[in-house]
């Protein structure tokens, strides 16, 4: 029988302990209701005791969240800590106090100074106090995995008997190893399912050796009811698990663990994006589940593979986490079929292998000397082909036809009264000028463009980042741009981050262009 994990969201908590995270109400009351959409099973909402500002966050997450997610804060095991949680979560339909305290003897003798004995009497009387205030309490036992087990187990069985409902077992230094710490929830689990099963057993896990995720998901194979977690890993030091991570670990292999989760996997992509955006810490292009690359193949053998069938290099489809789709990335490396693949999306057709050969020779000369080649490159390197050739070639609509853009030549002048771009676009077979005022130099350039394309373009997201070093770097560009409903993704590399800008919106244009003719192809031929 499969179980129900609980799920335990600390961004706004421990995630926003990252220096330069710091969130104001409005950004903390948008992200809880994110999660609240997530599905998570319990919201860690701050340190109210921390600062003002932080109890008022804490309450009005508690006032707005409404049904759904359980809110808890964190405490101190002393009871003003207790009293500034229970008066912030008191105003939730499901409150839960939860209260930490260390455990290991690094933590008894060097950062509290006293007994062990002293330590277990605080920790009892304190989950004795926040029981008279609600019924939900949930006791911490810090650094647990440097603890002494026996001492560990003491502590946990006197506070369930004091009235903790849930017990955490944090890696709180990330010190533990996976085989390791699943023994050590599994000795825990067993006892205090002998003691009172009704007490839900969660692990914490911080990610100082990379190994957070490895650890939580080694717990919830042990017995864990309960995980930690935060969106895109954030938290102090190294950061926490990831909660993408752990829900899509256990997502994709529950015949190992014996357990699903209610999260909504869907809203994973968004969540993440929407924390990136608030806290301005940006997700590693490499980072599984929700960075850039997580579903990008720019490898020729791979994309042969994922164009033969997607669970070849696709354990996990995109859509499942909210992305769009695949992403095949043409490079030096792309082989033959995701080249042929793309020309065959755009509507044509090599008429005999040697022209193919020949087009696909030039596309690998273009491919040394750029990082990445685009849709609209792809275009006017066939376009250009057939134009060099007198008679056969690829069979295309013609470039007036499809009415592709390209960027001929641009000025943008930047002030603080009104930013201005004029750019020269060739789109299909005539030459156009348009010029555009903005809120700001790219608002200006991007105005100028749609202006030109036509077309109801909408800009969900604009990010720029530096791809090499020095007073000629590389800036990357890379957005998401919405037509007719459907979200395209786009990007473009340029010395000139301006440029790049320009390039990237038009790519996206021209990839959106070439998917409403491709899908009129389709309906066509059918």
């Amino acid at each position: 029988m499969s179980r129900r994990i609980l799920v335990l969201d600390t961004t706004l908590r421990d995630g926003e302990q990252v220096p330069g995270a710091k969130l104001n109400l409005y950004e903390k009351l948008e992200i809880a209701q994110q999660l609240k959409a997530l599905n998570v099973d319990i919201i860690e909402a701050g340190f109210p005791s921390s600062s003002a500002g932080d109890f008022n966050a804490v309450s009005e997450i508690a006032k707005a969240v409404g049904d759904g997610p359980m809110i808890t804060a964190l405490s101190r095991a002393v009871r003003s800590d207790i009293d500034s949680v229970y008066q912030s979560v008191r105003w939730a339909e499901r409150p839960l106090i939860h209260i930490v305290l260390g455990a290991s003897d690094v933590h008894v003798e060097k950062k509290f100074g006293k007994s062990k004995d002293d330590i277990l009497s605080m920790g009892v009387e304190a989950v004795k106090y926040a029981k008279s205030l609600l019924p939900d309490v949930q006791y911490s036992t810090e650094d647990a995995s440097r603890a002494d087990f026996e001492y560990l187990w003491k502590t946990v069985e006197a506070v369930v008997k004091a009235g903790a409902t849930m017990i955490n077992i944090p890696d709180t230094v990330g010190y533990a190893v996976p085989e390791e710490f699943g023994e050590l929830v599994k000795r825990i689990n067993y006892r205090l399912k002998n003691l009172n099963d009704r007490v839900i057993l969660s692990v914490h896990c911080h990610n100082d050796t990379g190994l957070a995720t490895a650890n939580t998901l080694a717990a919830v194979k042990n017995g864990a009811d309960k995980i930690e977690c935060t969106i895109n890993g954030l938290g102090e030091r190294a950061g926490n698990c990831a909660l993408e991570e752990a829900v899509m670990g256990i997502r994709l292999r529950p015949d190992y663990y014996g357990a699903h989760t209610g999260i909504i996997t869907k809203e994973i992509y968004k969540t993440s994006r929407m924390v990136s955006n608030i806290t301005g810490l940006d997700v590693q292009v490499n980072k599984a589940l929700t960075g850039d690359n997580a579903f990008a193949h720019s490898s020729g053998i791979h994309q042969d593979g994922l164009l033969k069938s997607k669970d070849v290099y696709e354990i996990i489809s995109p859509e499942d986490v909210g992305v769009e789709g695949m992403e095949l990335v043409l490079t030096a490396r792309s082989g033959r079929h995701a080249f042929k693949d793309t020309v065959s999306r755009m509507g044509y057709e090599a008429q005999n292998e040697k022209d193919f050969e020949e087009l696909f020779s030039k596309f690998l000369q273009l491919a040394d000397t750029k990082k990445e080649v685009y849709n609209h490159d792809v275009y006017y390197l066939i376009d250009k082909h057939n134009r060099d050739k007198s008679e056969g070639g690829m069979r295309a609509s013609s470039l007036e036809k499809l009415g592709l853009c390209e960027l001929l030549s641009f000025q943008v002048v930047s002030n603080d009264i009104f930013p201005t771009a004029t750019v020269k676009i060739k789109k299909g077979g005539e030459i156009f000028k348009q010029s555009a005022v903005g809120d700001g130099p790219i608002d200006a350039l991007y105005t100028a463009i749609k202006d030109v394309a036509g077309m109801d373009v909408s800009l969900k997201e604009y990010k720029i980042s530096s791809m090499s070093r020095g007073k000629e770097a590389l800036g990357r560009v890379n957005i998401k741009i919405c037509c007719d409903g459907k979200v395209y993704t786009a990007r473009a590399i340029d010395t000139d981050i301006i440029k790049a800008s320009a390039l990237a919106l038009i790519n996206g244009i021209n990839t959106f262009i070439l998917d409403k003719a491709g899908t009129e192809k389709d309906k066509t031929d059918k």
